[in-house]
Parts: C-alpha cells; sequence; structure tokens
C-alpha cells in the first residue's frame, strides 16, 4: 500500500493549498478571500480598498461647494471679514444697538468739537453727533451694496448666460454692447447722469451702478457657460433630449455661478467706495441722507482744524470695503480648483 503523501501547505499571496480526496488541490482561502473583500479593513479607515478620500460604500464624494465650505471654515481671513461684515449688517438694520441718537440732531453750538463724554467721535461743522452719524451711514452704504450687486449679478449672469450658451448672432450683439459700456468710464458717467438727478434716496445711484457695471459680470458668465456646456455631461444630456432650459438650469448654471459668486462678491465693496466716492462729489447721495461720502466730503474743508471729522467716517468706509474684498478674495481662493 503506497504511503499517503504529507499535507502540502503553501502560501501564495495569503493563499492555503491543502490536498483532497482526489489527489488534487483546492484553495481553501477562496471563500474567505471573498468575504474579506466585502468587508473594508480597520487599516483603511472603514473605506473601500481602492476607493478616494473621504468616499466609501456609504459615503458620496464632496461637491465642489463642501469641499469651498470646509476650506472656508479654516481660513482665518475668512471668519475674520464675515465677522465684520456681519457686525456691519446688524447695526445696519438695528443702528440703535449701539447709537441711541439721531444722526439730524445737531447743536450749532458745538460744531467741530472734539470727544466729549458720550460723544467718543465729537462733533462735525453742523454740531452732528460724528459718531451717530458714521453708525447710521452704514446702512446706506451696505444697502446700496448690495442691492446694487444683486442688480448687476442678475442682470449680467442672464444676459452674458444667454449669449454663451446660444452664441450666434445674440453673443455677437451684446459683445459689442458690452465694449460700449466699458469705454465709459465710471466716475465721468456718474458726474454726466446723476448730475440732473434731484432725489436724495439712494435709487439713482443704484440704478447708475447697475446699468455700468452689468458688463463686466455679462463677460465672466459667458465665459463660463462657453466652458461649462462643453462638458461631457452637458453633451449627453442634449443627446439624452434635453431641453434647453433643462441643460441651463440643473447642468450649466450650477457649474459656471462660482466665477460669478467670486467677482460679485468683490464688486460688493468697490460699489461702496463707488457710492461715496460720488456722494463726496457732490453727484451721489444728498443730503439729508445720511452717508459716509457725504460726510467725508463736507468735513474735507476742516481736515486741518477738526481731522476727527474726517477720520471716522473714513475709516469707516476703509474697513467695510477692506472686508469685502478680503471676503472676495477667500471665497475665490476656495472655488478655484487650480488653486488646490
Amino acid at each position: 500500500m503506497p504511503e499517503q503523501p504529507e499535507p502540502l501547505e503553501s502560501y501564495e499571496e495569503g493563499r492555503a493549498i491543502a490536498p483532497t480526496g482526489a489527489g488534487g488541490a483546492s484553495d481553501l482561502a477562496t471563500a474567505e478571500g471573498e468575504t474579506l473583500e466585502q468587508r473594508p479593513s480597520a487599516a483603511s479607515g472603514g473605506r473601500a480598498p481602492g476607493g478616494p478620500m473621504g468616499t466609501g460604500a456609504d459615503k458620496k464624494p464632496r461637491s465642489l461647494w463642501s469641499d469651498a465650505w470646509r476650506d472656508l471654515r479654516r481660513n482665518p481671513i475668512f471668519i475674520i471679514s464675515s465677522l465684520v461684515i456681519l457686525f456691519l449688517v446688524v447695526i445696519s438694520i438695528w443702528p440703535q444697538l449701539i447709537a441711541s441718537g439721531d444722526p439730524l440732531d445737531c447743536d450749532l453750538s458745538k460744531a467741530q468739537e472734539g470727544s466729549q463724554p458720550g460723544h467718543p467721535f465729537g462733533f462735525n461743522g453742523q454740531g452732528c453727533d460724528v459718531y451717530t452719524r458714521t453708525v447710521y451711514g452704514a446702512r446706506t452704504s451696505v444697502t446700496v451694496g448690495v442691492l446694487a450687486t444683486l442688480g448687476v449679478a442678475i442682470l449680467g449672469s442672464l444676459l452674458g448666460g444667454l449669449a454663451g450658451f446660444f452664441g450666434g448672432a445674440w453673443d455677437g450683439v451684446l459683445s459689442r454692447i458690452t465694449d460700449v459700456f466699458f469705454a465709459i468710464p465710471v466716475v465721468l458717467g456718474g458726474l454726466v447722469l446723476l448730475s440732473v438727478v434731484t432725489s436724495s434716496t439712494v435709487w439713482p445711484v443704484i440704478g447708475f451702478m447697475v446699468l455700468l457695471g452689468w458688463p463686466q459680470l455679462s463677460r465672466i458668465a459667458r465665459s463660463s457657460v462657453i466652458t461649462a456646456k462643453q462638458n461631457d455631461y452637458v453633451q449627453a444630456a442634449r443627446a439624452l433630449g434635453a431641453s434647453n432650459s433643462r441643460m441651463m438650469l440643473r447642468h450649466i448654471a450650477p457649474n459656471a455661478v462660482a466665477p460669478v459668486i467670486v467677482v460679485a462678491t468683490i464688486a460688493l465693496g468697490t460699489y461702496i467706495a463707488l457710492e461715496a466716492t460720488l456722494s463726496y462729489l457732490g453727484v451721489g447721495l444728498k443730503p439729508p441722507t445720511v452717508s459716509w461720502g457725504i460726510d467725508i466730503s463736507s468735513a474735507s474743508q476742516y481736515i486741518r482744524n477738526a481731522p476727527h471729522m474726517l477720520l471716522w467716517p473714513a475709516g469707516a468706509l476703509a474697513i467695510t470695503v477692506l472686508a469685502f474684498i478680503m471676503l472676495g478674495d477667500a471665497v475665490r481662493d476656495a472655488l478655484d480648483p487650480k488653486l488646490r
């Protein structure tokens, strides 16, 4: 009777091979290997083998917006600028929280006087409290900046998006119109157009900013739409019979809106500075409207005798514009894939 061969064990890439009754070999680790493939290992942190970071069997890949929000939360520039802007918005809505006086309540006997108890910023040339006027001036500046930015973003995105999507004659006509508006100097256009306006409200200034500001956003939206509509998912949706409105709203707009948001955020601070410039030149907002530009203009002639009249509204304007520009830079860094 021949001797039975001794059990043979071979470890080739972790598999055990043992003899069978028929004289062959069977892979004893097949069932166990299949089980291990279905079960994420502890070393991989619960992720499926070969999966990208942050993804797994029960997790979805992060979108551009979630990645951007994660980066923004870790950016100190975004946090600081957001806190400043939040404070400006709060005092614009409820200025009485930190200023109990009336910005139009003036006493000529106190004209150009410095800091006093209850009046930390002193008084202006008309005897009005500079602190109260500085606080109430934030409402006008923020209102003009926000409404002008919304109008420019809506009009520019709509016209530029349609031109980039359809192209052809519509794109050519819009491009020539934007060239005409780009040739108009902003300050000179404001001096010409607003000099005939007698209203003291903010609407003529907002309308002027929208009229001359939409070409910039239009160019940005047009180029973003042209880039987005060339992607494979848009071509696939078109091949499947998707309508133009569906492709624009569901596939192109969400992927083309990021550059528009970045430019609009930065432009908001620019519009606030532009309103102050036009008001300083006497063609923007007019008294009795409380505005930083108006206060800077009236204080410029007293800069040697009473510099505090110019310092506080000019400082508030500079901080506000800087906060919005810093916010726009942080949003741009978070949404630009090339900077990752």
